[in-house]
């Protein structure tokens, strides 16, 4: 009788676990709401819930490309670099119109995530050491095309920025569309159970006869796609094209929002809803933080903290 009591104890616990992992992201972002309402003056607002959205919006559109990234047992750090490089493509083109800016904007993150699809492989180099190439490659190209920080004066850019449909500013509106049709990929798509397959285990997948390099390199082409998307809304928002700092630590945010989001390292899996939440829970502790007069460096210590519970997470989650 003690033994299975003691067993039963043990099941429990195992249950519990897995619930806190696979479902705390979303405690995690109720606690903090409902803790914000408490000790937060004016949190619950729409000014505030305006503004809460707008800055979590391209956090959320690269934590959705880096999940597939990383669903396909990889990662891509390049994410930040492209944000930057799209600003500085926006600035470059914008004389042609808003629209062929952005366009050229898009293309030009998606040759970035061509080139470290075509590295993983193709050349088989090892995901993190490919985007960390064009993370530094794109940051510098970047730079190049525009040295320093120059004012966006573009009605079309600024009514993106700031606009909205009844209240909710286009940058959420946006993406929100976007996780819905990512959510779609993943689970409806025979590309998104390909790329399953594949980050679950490359060798299966090989042997089965899918297109391995061809899904690869569609996965990273659409993060680059992403990211670049994000530069373009986050540069709309602030008016201005910033390069030296736009995107800077986006990488690790992303990567954040998607293992806390249930998406582990390992790969084979992508949990679209969590990342969102993820993402989400990010935004509330930065601006908690911000909104309490704390320092930026207390903001970046507790989202280091948040990283370290998350790839533990991730990691006794691979256990079970």
């Amino acid at each position: 009788m003690t033994e299975l009591s003691l067993r039963g104890a043990e099941l429990d616990k195992t249950r519990m676990v897995r619930l806190l992992q696979d479902y705390g992201v979303y405690a995690g972002v109720v606690v903090l709401f409902l803790v914000n309402v408490v000790v937060t003056p004016n949190f619950v607002s729409a000014e505030n819930f305006r503004t809460q959205a707008v800055q979590v919006a391209p956090v959320l559109i690269v934590a959705l490309g880096m999940a597939l990234a990383i669903g396909s047992e990889g990662v891509d750090l390049s994410v930040g670099s492209v944000m930057a490089l799209s600003t500085s493509l926006i600035s470059l083109y914008l004389g042609y119109g808003p629209w062929i800016a952005i366009l050229v904007a898009v293309l030009g993150g998606m040759l970035v995530g061509l080139a470290n699809g075509s590295l993983i492989a193709f050349v088989g180099v090892q995901p993190i050491v490919a985007t960390l190439a064009l993370m530094v490659a794109g940051r510098g190209l970047a730079l190049v095309l525009l040295p320093q920080l120059k004012d966006i004066r573009d009605p079309g850019m600024a009514a993106l920025g700031s606009g909205g449909v009844l209240g909710i500013p286009y940058l959420a509106l946006i993406a929100a569309a976007l996780a819905v049709a990512v959510a779609f990929v993943v689970r409806r798509t025979t590309f998104g159970r390909r790329l399953l397959a594949i980050g679950d285990s490359r060798p299966a997948a090989q042997l089965a006869g899918l297109p391995v390099r061809r899904v690869l390199i569609g996965a990273y082409v659409l993060s680059g796609a992403l990211a670049a998307l994000a530069g373009v809304l986050a540069t709309a928002r602030l008016t201005a094209s910033d390069p030296t700092s736009l995107g800077t630590l986006m990488e690790l945010s992303a990567i954040t929002a998607v293992v806390v989001g249930g998406t582990p390292l390992s790969g084979g899996r992508v949990r679209i809803g969590g990342t969102v939440a993820g993402a989400v829970l990010i935004q509330l502790l930065t601006a908690t933080l911000i909104k309490h007069d704390l320092p930026p460096s207390w903001t970046q210590i507790a989202q280091a903290v948040v990283i370290v519970a998350a790839v533990y997470a991730a990691r006794e989650r691979g256990k079970r």
